[in-house]
C-alpha cells in the first residue's frame, strides 16, 4: 500500500539542550518536510513507521497518514 504522511512528529532533541538549535531547526525541518513530501509503501501503519524510522534515522512520536488509492 502507498501512504502519504499529512503530519508527523519526530523525537528530535529538546530545543534547550542544543546549543545551536537554530542551526539544527533547519535540519530538523528538512527531514520533516522530506517525510511529508514522500509516498511512502508499507504493507501496514507498524511497517509504515518502520520503514520512516529506518530512512530518517529518528523514532516517530506520532504520525497521521492517508492511504492513496490506486
Amino acid at each position: 500500500m502507498q501512504f502519504q504522511i499529512t503530519d508527523i512528529e519526530f523525537d528530535f532533541p529538546d530545543p534547550e539542550d542544543c546549543v545551536d538549535f537554530d542551526k539544527e531547526d533547519d535540519y530538523y525541518g528538512e527531514i520533516i518536510a522530506d517525510t511529508l513530501e514522500t509516498v511512502w509503501e508499507a504493507c501496514d501503519e507498524d511497517d509504515l513507521v518502520e520503514e520512516i524510522t529506518s530512512a530518517t534515522g529518528w523514532c516517530i512520536k506520532s504520525i497521521d497518514y492517508r492511504h492513496i488509492l490506486n
